[in-house]
């Protein structure tokens, strides 16, 4: 595989034409290195390169490879989060782009109330209906972020995230995230508040998505190759549901970052 160094400046070099062809400014869109399955190594690599940002999917993975990993980088909880690993989230992640629910947004302000914490949170949108993604409706959003103004004191609502249907061909996710960025702009005349960040756009289409309007794209395979297989091994949880324990399968070492239900 080719070095990072080089693989880092040709993305770069696409995003940066991605925003002459829309009239933007490169510096306005910043690379989330999304690291999931890859080890502590991955991090390093990332940070000495430049990338500033360490995206994760799962919060047990992060709890072994933050404090195994290089300091420096902004954590950002990517994927699904669950409201017994809120606690644990918080601790870890300097940001949350995947708050899918009321429920959920008032899980995190109580425990963010707990702790003395204030996170800065995305909400994530399922523009595309899939049943199988998690996300509010679009509908739903402008009420979710009424409810946060009014009862979440403790959090910060800094803009949107969605994902695209999965398609070999870029253009098939350009409505998606065309219409993400139309309801931010949206919310932001209705609401009167400023929702700065579009997270959206991964490997196969961040450069759709940055001609969209994305400001954070999510990216891992582009930039470290396939992902590692990990095998499902069980282990125990504490009291607010956060699993550790057992080996990981790519190295073995550290704490297991895939848990069986």
């Amino acid at each position: 595989m080719q070095p990072l160094a080089e693989i880092l400046a040709d993305v770069k070099s696409r995003i940066a034409a991605a925003c002459a062809r829309a009239g933007r400014n490169p510096e306005d869109v910043e690379i989330i290195a999304v690291t999931k399955t890859h080890g502590e190594d991955v991090v390093r690599e990332a940070w000495e390169n430049g990338l500033s940002i360490v995206g994760e999917n799962k919060v047990q993975e992060a709890a072994w490879k933050k404090p195994a990993s290089v300091s420096g980088p902004s954590w950002h909880l990517i994927g699904h989060l669950q409201g017994n690993k809120v606690r644990p989230a918080l601790e870890l992640f300097d940001f949350i782009h995947s708050v899918d629910s009321v429920k959920l947004a008032d899980r995190i302000n109580a425990i963010a109330d707990e702790i003395g914490a204030r996170p800065h949170v995305l909400l994530e949108v399922n523009v595309s209906g899939e049943k199988s993604k998690s996300g509010l409706k679009p509908e739903d959003v402008e009420s979710t972020i009424r409810h946060i103004l009014e009862a979440c004191p403790r959090l910060t609502v800094e803009g949107l995230m969605t994902m695209a249907p999965f398609s070999e061909n870029p253009e098939d996710a350009r409505p998606y995230f065309r219409r993400l960025r139309e309801l931010r702009d949206e919310l932001e005349a209705a609401l009167s508040v400023g929702l700065p960040r579009l997270s959206m756009g991964m490997s196969g289409d961040y450069e759709v998505a940055v001609e969209e309007g994305a400001t954070w794209v999510r990216l891992g395979t582009v930039l470290f190759g396939e992902r590692p297989k990990m095998k499902a091994v069980r282990a125990t949880s504490d009291d607010d549901g956060f699993a550790g324990g057992g080996l990981d399968s790519y190295s073995g070492a550290g704490p297991t970052v895939r848990i069986l239900d």
